[in-house]
């Protein structure tokens, strides 16, 4: 992994899931050069900073854009604008809940990602997921045709948020392969726990199956070939989907998660890396708890144990095996127990891919293109 501020994980992991979606090198070196002595501090210590410094060059990047969209030159605003929304989602998802500046850069980082697709002629519609009386977000990645297509529906880790994913190229990479994908802000995630309050649960079929519903008024959606995709925190999360609504054809993770709630009580021993700063307050802001030992006894319940083996289509498990935040066990317990799966498959990345840490963090495409190829294949293969 590209490591510029040494010996700190969680703001090297930032830069590079930063470049994973779109960041350019040049611009993150300019805002990550001024906080290299701040990060000497921990993660959490200089976070404001490091927050002040990449928003500085959100800032630039979105004037850029708006320069090239005044002469005209919408592709390049268009790209620019993305860009920008990275880094403004980016320094967001670094902050802890109560700092303040962070709610303006989400929201200036949601604009400019669809103000930037649409200037880039991308098809990213933005719907409404029921749920538990009201609704959560998601964004369709479709090739604007009408033609029905397979189709993934695309689950969050624990702080990643659909506009990210998006960005990091799984919705062109499944359209090159001929499927559409539904990208979701899952409820304590993105949108969902930001703007609506819904924190997480574990017993996910309560949002994910509502998401199979939603898919099913689209006429641009083949109803019978409708698969699940999660990474991070979604490796537990669309494994436990797929194994309680059989409707879903396959199930895809990058990231196995298979025991989380053990690795939480872990994580209270220091075991592991941390994805974010301010660790167990946005943990406990996802799930809705204000106690930490009643987080870690709720969280007990987040492992797919006795889950796996309801898994009744095709499973395609990746890791990588240098994961510093979730151990590969994890992908081999979940293998070893999806025995009902007529089509499961693990796939370790090791050094010869370029890509061994958590969720392909440190590249970025060999995962996400392995799991579309397989996918796509496995659609394929159905009736």
């Amino acid at each position: 992994m590209f490591e510029p501020f040494p010996g700190n994980y969680v703001w090297n992991l930032a830069v590079n899931l930063a470049l994973v979606c779109g960041g350019n090198h040049g611009e993150l070196d300019e805002a990550c050069r001024p906080v290299r002595e701040a990060a000497l501090n921990g993660a959490d210590a200089g976070s404001a900073a490091l927050f002040d410094s990449w928003i500085a060059v959100a800032d630039q990047v979105a004037a850029n854009a708006a320069g090239d969209e005044a002469q005209g030159f919408l592709l390049s605003a268009g790209t620019k604008y993305l860009r920008a929304s990275g880094y403004y989602l980016a320094a967001e998802r670094m902050q802890s809940r109560d700092y303040a500046p962070r709610w303006v850069a989400y929201d200036k980082g949601m604009d400019l990602f669809h103000k930037g697709a649409r200037l880039r002629g991308l098809h990213v519609e933005k719907v409404e997921i029921p749920y538990a009386g009201g609704s959560y977000t998601g964004i369709f990645y479709h090739d604007g045709s009408g033609t029905p297509r397979p189709t993934l529906v695309s689950v969050n880790g624990l702080d990643s948020m659909k506009e990210q994913v998006c960005m990091a190229g799984h919705g062109q990479s499944n359209l090159e392969r001929g499927m559409n994908t539904l990208f979701l802000d899952q409820p304590g995630t993105g949108e969902a726990i930001r703007k609506r309050g819904l924190p997480a649960v574990y017993d996910a079929e309560r949002w994910g199956s509502p998401a199979f519903d939603y898919l099913l008024t689209r006429s641009d959606v083949i109803p019978s070939k409708i698969g699940i995709f999660g990474l991070s925190f979604g490796g537990y999360h669309a494994p436990r989907i797929a194994a309680n609504d059989p409707r879903y054809a396959l199930c895809a993770v990058m990231g196995a998660n298979h025991v989380w709630g053990q690795r939480q009580r872990e994580r209270v021993s220091n075991e592991g890396e941390n994805p974010v700063p301010h660790y167990w307050d946005h943990v406990l802001w996802v799930f809705g708890f204000d106690d930490r030992d009643k987080l870690l006894a709720y969280t007990d319940q987040v492992t797919l144990d006795g889950q796996v083996e309801k898994i009744r289509v095709p499973f395609l498990i990746t890791h990588g095996e240098n994961d510093r935040q979730i151990p590969a066990f994890n992908a081999q317990l979940s293998y070893d127990q999806a025995v009902n799966s007529p089509k499961r498959h693990l796939r370790m990345f090791t050094r010869a891919d370029f890509e061994v840490e958590h969720c392909g963090a440190d590249n970025g495409t060999g995962m996400r293109d392995y799991i579309a190829d397989w996918c796509a294949q496995s659609f394929a293969e159905m009736q």
